[in-house]
């Protein structure tokens, strides 16, 4: 599978950082450490959201390549596409997953270490199992993997990082999913949409409360 190939408008990604930052919540060779504490750094004024940015321009890319395309196949493989919505991929969710990790904001320079920490496990996890790289892999054996790592509490003890690595990539990959228009209309979100005139709740809905 290859990633998405056309890069998202970057003024659209950036509102897309900014309105998950408010929906997300905050045994191996690789360290999976946090990023070390430092005292915070000015990153000057936040981008102007008129104007049309170029890929970087803001601030630096962080995923390599190689990182990109693992993590186009595992947003694929935790959002595949079916009868309700298209994959997580065709809407640029890696996309946003790297300017998520790279923006210069308080938590987000942990994330860049765990998503990326993560990414190479993963890789790493892939040419172990399967003696091939993850973006290779068919569905059963990425499946096999994430599997193993997918619920926390049901890791195996040298599991547990991946696990939470893999927990913290989810959060994001469903962010960035649903809070585009696809991913809303999925969830039947309709947010503020003008209406000729207010109806009230739906029948349904005031049953289920008790209401009706």
């Amino acid at each position: 599978m290859n990633p998405a190939s056309s890069p998202l408008d970057r003024r659209t990604m950036i509102k897309w950082v900014m309105a998950a930052s408010a929906a997300t919540t905050a045994g191996t060779q690789f360290s999976w450490a946090a990023a070390p504490a430092a005292p915070a750094k000015g990153y000057g004024t936040d981008p102007d959201l008129i104007k049309k940015y170029a890929p970087g321009d803001c601030w630096p890319l962080s995923l390599s390549p190689a990182e990109k395309a693992t993590a186009t196949v595992l947003c694929d493989t935790i959002i595949p596409a079916d009868e309700k919505g298209p994959s997580a991929s065709s809407l640029k969710v890696p996309d946003f997953i790297d300017e998520w990790v790279s923006a210069p904001y308080p938590g987000h320079e942990r994330d860049r270490v765990i998503i990326r920490d993560g990414l190479a496990w993963v890789e790493a996890e892939s040419q172990r199992r399967f003696q091939n790289e993850f973006s290779s892999l068919v569905v059963r054996q990425r499946h096999a993997i994430c599997d193993d790592i997918c619920h926390l509490p049901d890791a195996k003890p040298e599991l547990r990082p991946a696990a939470r690595f893999f927990a913290r990539f989810r959060d994001l990959c469903a962010s960035g999913y649903y809070t585009t228009p696809a991913g809303m209309k999925d969830i039947g979100y309709v947010g503020n949409v003008a209406l000729e005139k207010f109806e009230g709740p739906p029948p349904e809905v005031l049953k289920k409360l008790g209401l009706a």
